[in-house]
């Protein structure tokens, strides 16, 4: 299910502040980085991607890549950091970015 614009503005604020987990290099993808990924988005739900790549026309297809093949939605793109999200099955309470926020709001 798509997020709605709302719930994008909420992950956009919490990812304000996180840093990238995942970097993208000239190389582009490969079987490990995807991996990686799948990983951070199962442990963090909400993740930061910083693609190092000169053309922004290359840069968008890596990230939509990256989406199709870890079955995360883009929440936001800005200059080379893209922000992804994939609700987890089961959240890890100290990992995942949702629920360290939440805890950090009701403190």
């Amino acid at each position: 299910m798509p997020l709605t614009s709302a719930t994008k503005k909420q992950y956009r604020a919490i990812a304000h502040h996180l840093n990238p987990v995942v970097i993208v290099s000239e190389n582009g993808l490969s079987e490990g980085l995807i991996t990686e990924v799948d990983r951070a988005l199962t442990d963090h739900e909400l993740i930061k991607v910083r693609i190092s790549v000169a053309d922004r026309e290359s840069k968008g297809l890596l990230i939509e890549e990256i989406c199709q093949q870890t079955q995360a939605e883009l929440v936001q793109t800005i200059g080379k950091m893209a922000v992804l999200f994939r609700k987890s099955t089961e959240q890890n309470h100290k990992l995942s970015n949702l629920v360290r926020y939440e805890h950090y709001l009701n403190r």
